[in-house]
This record gives C-alpha cells, structure tokens and sequence, in this order.
C-alpha cells in the first residue's frame, strides 16, 4: 500500500479464512482500519495493534454515519498521507456501496485499489449447503437489493420482469420488507410455493436457517439479521450438501 491512497478491500461473508491474500497485506499494512459493521472481529484482530480502527457499519434501524460522511472520511485520511484500508463485509461491488466511495475517491484524485471479495450471496449460501446453480434447476440468478438509499422497499423495481427473470432470486438486506417484497412478487405473478431460505449470520458459528415458501415468508418475525434469502429451488439441495455442522463451526477461520 501507498502512503495516500484507498484499499476498498472485501472482507468475505464471515471468519477470517475467507479473505483474500491480497485483503491479509493490507491488514498488515494499513495505517488506518475504517470498516463495517459486519467485519468479524476475528479479521480485525488480525491487523498489527497499533493500527487506527474507525468504525463506519450502516445497520437497518440503527444510527449510522452518511455515506457522503464516509466518503469524506477516507479522502481526508489520504490526503494527510494515510495508508487507508477501507473494509467492508462481502464484496464492496456487491451492494456495499463500494462504487459509490471509489467514484469519491477518484472524483478527489485521491489513488485507490479495489481488492473483491466473497458476497454473502455466493459464500454464504455455500456454506449453509445452498448451490446458487445447479445444472438441474437454473441457468440464471437475480440479486435483488431489499431496499433503497432511504431505507425504503426499493423504487422503480420491475416487480414482473424481476418475478419471472430467474429461477433463482437472491435478497440482500431483506428482512425488513420481506413482507412487501413477497406481496409484490406473489401479485407479480411468481408461485407462492415456491422455496425461500433465509440463511442468518452466514458463515459463522451463529449460522441459523429458515425454511418456508414465498406464500409464508411475509408472515416471518424475529428473523436473526444479518440475514441472505433465496428464494427458488436451489435450497432443496441442502437436505444432503448441509456441510457446516458439528465441531466445523469451532474453526475461528471459517
């Protein structure tokens, strides 16, 4: 890493073992750590003690600072020459709003390195036994976001073309206005029998799973968040590919 310059870095979707090389160099390297709520504190601890940790998690329902404010945050730490590693839960590119912060950066001048990660919507359904493909079921997948910039079900979504695109749909911070979108997909037209899992904590040893139907899913309360939902034929498949169990779920790196 550069004296000035952003690292936009994913973090995986749960223990340390599912980030990147190029994520631990960072770590290691970094002057200054801003990261988000779903960071595991494993990973953090990772990071040499002397390392600047500051915290910028945006959680549903919770006081959260303005991604204008975040964006502001890493360039002036750049500019005063800090080497910044901005970590983010998942893929940054993936619904973190990592487009958003590098288009500051670059508006700034400011240099920055865009390291991916694993999105909870691939390693998190993997690890509860979820292929997002199969040869048997889909050809296709569709990530949906559960709401907008306000908090609010997403605006100006195609409910028709999104309930029909794919097989298989894949809800990111959903739990909130499942109830909605469910409604909107079943008047849309999509068959309320068919499969949702919801797949909370993923990759972690808090791992919970929730089974039902597009038809029921609305009716759900207390589901444990952060939460992946998917909804399609793809989560039959977990009756014999359910692999984190037992003394797996021990391991601190995933």
């Amino acid at each position: 890493m550069e004296p000035g310059s952003v690292w936009l870095v994913g973090a995986g979707p749960g223990g340390p073992g599912l980030v990147s090389l190029l994520a631990y160099h960072a770590l290691g390297q970094a002057d200054v750590i801003v990261h988000d709520a779903l960071v595991s504190q494993d990973l953090l601890d990772l990071a040499p003690r002397g390392v600047k940790r500051l915290y910028a998690g945006k959680r549903g329902g919770k006081p959260s600072p303005k991604q204008a404010d975040i964006s502001l945050q890493l360039i002036e730490l750049a500019q005063v020459g800090k080497r910044v590693l901005r970590l983010k839960g998942g893929d940054p590119f993936m619904f973190g709003r990592g487009g958003e912060e590098a288009g500051a950066l670059a508006r700034a001048g400011v240099p920055f390195r865009i390291v991916p990660g694993i999105s909870s919507g691939l390693g998190g359904l993997a690890y509860a036994g979820i292929p997002i493909t199969h040869r048997d079921t889909n050809q296709s997948v569709l990530f949906l976001t559960g709401h907008d910039e306000s908090g609010a079900v997403p605006h100006g979504v195609d409910w028709p073309a999104v309930a029909h695109a794919a097989p298989v749909i894949v809800m990111f911070m959903a739990v909130k206005h499942l109830g909605s979108i469910c409604e909107r997909l079943l008047a849309a037209g999509r068959d309320g029998a068919d499969r949702v899992a919801i797949v909370s904590h993923a990759a972690t040893p808090e791992q919970s799973m929730i089974e039902t139907t597009l038809a029921e899913a609305g009716s759900l309360t207390d589901v444990p968040t952060p939460a992946i939902v998917v909804l399609g034929p793809v989560s039959a498949y977990r009756e014999t590919l359910d692999w984190y169990v037992g003394t797996v779920r021990s391991h601190v790196f995933g």
